[in-house]
């Protein structure tokens, strides 16, 4: 395993967090158990969790993703050998079974208060916001579209002030943010440096071989603010495995389960799919471990969020930290960017 540090702290951690989302519906809790014996066994000490999960959101399901790591916690007595990372669920339709008062002083210290009980820990090494309160363009919506009827106002001073609370309590180490855009980003620094603030140390994006929206302007911050992206769906859902072009996707994959996941399943990507794939083969390299290896090696890159259903996916995708692709396969991919230019967003 190679490793890396949270920016600007002297937290270590592994350059593969793994990633848990599926775990309490795709996933059992003894699958998830396997799971994290095995990323320990590779060198891996980086979780990366949320309240909400798992994916797709539902009451039924809420927060059993957490219960599960806290259980492995409890079992194995291994808290202190990794680092926890966890998020609070933003508004939207689909939380309202969780809360209604967004990111507010009481919502952030009850949400932080019950992911600790569940995480049978008591503290958090890093605390994320899942995504904005405001109206913005994530999810796959490709460009901002200003509402006249959001009623969101600039809140970021209040935010990290509830978050220093917490932190002075001991309950969490450090902030992140995530499915976060360049403004807003801008704004959380903003306040931070002009009111002592906490900084925010990581931002949690989508970025993949079929999503690299991220290099847009967010790259350039990362690297001049210090603040390293954790990439979430480097493998697009795991349409970057290939098994859905050639047609081996087992019922419980998720774009099979989960279909309303269409942005990762358009025409562009399936075109822009096919042609990493022949690549990959060219290089005798296997495309889930060619998309790995090339979120991994970004200098932007702290950490490469990979998650799996079976322990075979999981082995594969761990096993990508040993590759280094050529600059000759980079200009390849860039070639492949250029002519179809992130169809995944």
């Amino acid at each position: 395993m190679k490793y890396t540090t949270l920016p600007n702290t002297d937290i270590k951690v592994s350059k593969l967090c793994l990633g848990t989302m599926t775990w309490g519906n795709q996933n059992t809790q003894e699958e998830g158990f396997a799971q994290m014996d095995l990323a320990t066994d590779k060198g891996i000490n980086f979780f990366d969790c949320a309240e909400l999960y798992p994916v797709p959101a539902t009451a039924e399901t809420y927060a059993k993703t957490e219960k599960i790591i806290g259980n492995w916690f409890e079992k194995t007595g291994k808290r202190d050998k990794i680092v926890l990372a966890t998020k609070i669920a933003g508004p939207g339709d689909y939380t309202a079974h969780i809360r209604t008062n967004g990111f507010s002083n009481v919502a952030l210290h009850d949400a932080v208060n019950n992911s600790l009980k569940r995480l049978k820990t008591d503290y958090i090494d890093l605390y994320q916001l899942h995504w904005p309160e405001r109206q913005t363009n994530t999810f796959g919506i490709r460009d901002y579209k200003h509402h006249s009827e959001d009623r969101w106002q600039d809140n970021f001073n209040e935010i990290l002030h509830s978050l220093k609370e917490i932190i002075k309590e001991g309950k969490i180490r450090h902030i992140g943010i995530s499915n976060e855009k360049a403004w807003g980003t801008m704004r959380y620094l903003e306040e931070s440096k002009k009111n002592n603030l906490p900084r925010v140390r990581t931002i949690q994006n989508a970025y993949s071989l079929l999503n690299r929206v991220f290099e847009g302007d967010m790259a350039e911050i990362s690297m001049r603010e210090s603040i390293g992206l954790l990439a979430y769906s480097p493998m697009a859902f795991g349409v970057l495995s290939g098994k859905y072009i050639k047609g081996i996707a087992a019922n419980n994959s998720r774009l099979k389960l989960f279909p309303r996941f269409a942005r990762y399943s358009s025409e562009q990507s399936t075109q822009a799919t096919k042609l990493y794939l022949k690549l990959a083969e060219e290089h005798n390299l296997s495309l889930a471990q060619m998309a790995l290896a090339f979120v991994t090696q970004q200098p932007f890159v702290t950490s490469n969020i990979i998650g799996a259903t079976t322990l075979e996916q999981l082995n594969e995708n761990i096993e990508s930290i040993h590759i280094a692709l050529s600059q000759d396969i980079i200009d390849s991919i860039n070639e492949v960017h250029t002519v179809i230019p992130n169809p995944s967003p």
